[in-house]
């Protein structure tokens, strides 16, 4: 066993050493920033420039809300492509992959056709009484699972017309590490996508608590912060942990309340084809309406309550930020443990005294994830909106077939008079 111990921090050393030096970011902090914070110390210096940016990166977010679900869609693109750039170019970086023949052309060109199969799908998927108005997008959609692969298997063909002697390992190292950055990035903005259609709530409460947990885990630790929590996060502490999670689970619960009574949160995001234009309005499901419910009776003593108002998501949102508080944050020590793994602090210097985008977005991409999976297994039910759509592309015999299968189906369960048959 020691000997088994011996070689494994022999080859741990061997590997470490393998990894070259990656120049460290530089300072990106704005000068009127340093010069008004010049006389703090070193740790509040960094607690006022968190402070101001997070600040000043929340203020933007809510003005994107308020210009609608659209550039939402827009906002989850760019962080998706700034998030690729940042963690491809830390490859880059490490492996000296810069002279590789064709190689950051061809990462880039993967992710424009992962983003094209993606993105297809949602337009077959949602906008699809758009598409049968469009004949030269009736081709598109028709064979868009063919083209994609098409487009992927010329880039596939590329790499392996590319691969030069004595380079070959460095080039499986970047094909894989471009690969596994697709995964992270482009498929979990694909699942954000997917929630915010659903309806925004289901994408501002996850988002939100994410951010809610991040920063009071970061006030607690900052101030009373005396337990690690985990090696790999050495900054991390039990105080901050604990702290964020009931903080995140307070928060989540009022925001919920708050975004419930309004349909703009609420109704699911849909295409009108007739305005060109998104729109958000619905009879609200029962998760966005007033219940009353009983109180436990440990809980009556204390509150003094018998019964309780409110909304049935509000339960829902006790989940999201359960897991928002708890698993969330592994996807930070995910990425710290990255970064430790190929010596860096930060994966980029986009935002002072943040790091990157990569930085503020590790954990949302696990959340993303999460949700997705929780709606589909607890909430999502049938739609008959989108169903209608999808059989008012179909053919008119295809049309007339279904019409007849379902008046048949009613008239056997009652529904219908068996006068009413054709």
């Amino acid at each position: 066993e020691v000997d088994l111990e011996e070689r494994l921090r022999e080859l741990d050393l061997r590997c470490d050493s393998d990894i070259p030096d990656v120049p460290p970011p530089t300072d990106s902090t704005p000068e009127i920033l340093k010069r008004a914070l010049s006389g703090l110390s070193a740790r509040w210096k960094n607690w006022w420039i968190r402070g101001i940016l997070s600040l000043a990166m929340i203020s933007g977010f809510f003005l994107i809300i308020y210009l609608g679900s659209f550039m939402l869609m827009l906002l989850v693109l760019s962080i998706q492509v700034k998030c690729y750039h940042e963690i491809i170019t830390i490859g880059y970086r490490v492996y000296h992959s810069y002279d590789l023949p064709w190689f950051r052309s061809l990462s880039w060109y993967f992710l424009l056709c992962v983003n094209y199969f993606f993105y297809g799908e949602t337009v077959a998927d949602y906008f699809a009484t758009f598409v049968q108005r469009r004949e030269q997008l009736q081709f598109l959609i028709r064979y868009h699972r063919f083209i994609s692969f098409a487009l992927y298997l010329t880039g596939f063909c590329m790499f392996v017309l590319s691969l030069v002697k004595k380079h070959y390992r460095l080039q499986f190292y970047m094909f894989a590490w471009t690969h596994v950055t697709l995964l992270i990035t482009v498929t979990q903005s694909h699942l954000v996508i997917q929630n915010l259609f659903e309806g925004m709530i289901w994408f501002l409460v996850p988002i939100s608590s994410v951010i809610c947990n991040d920063i009071t885990a970061y006030i607690f630790g900052f101030f009373f912060g005396r337990t690690p929590l985990i090696k790999l996060s050495p900054k991390k502490t039990w105080e901050g942990f604990i702290g964020g999670f009931f903080s995140t689970v307070v928060f989540g619960f009022i925001f919920s309340y708050f975004l419930a009574q309004h349909q703009y949160f609420v109704c699911p995001v849909e295409y009108n084809s007739e305005t060109n234009r998104f729109v958000t309005e619905c009879e609200p499901s029962e998760l966005f309406q007033m219940k009353k419910y009983s109180v436990p009776p440990l809980l009556q003593a204390v509150l003094g309550w018998e019964t309780v108002n409110m909304y049935p998501f509000q339960m829902h949102s006790f989940a999201l930020s359960t897991f928002a508080s708890l698993i969330g944050p592994f996807g930070g020590f995910f990425a710290s443990g990255f970064k430790r793994a190929f010596k860096i602090k930060d994966f980029a210097d986009t935002i002072p005294g943040h790091g990157g985008i990569m930085d503020r977005f590790d954990c949302q991409y696990l959340m993303a994830t999460f949700v997705h999976v929780y709606i589909t297994s607890f909430i999502r039910g049938p739609n008959p909106s989108k169903l209608l759509k999808q059989l008012l592309i179909l053919q008119p015999e295809q049309q007339l077939s279904v019409y007849k299968t379902l008046k048949s189906h009613l008239v056997e369960k009652g529904i219908l008079q068996p006068s009413l048959r054709g």
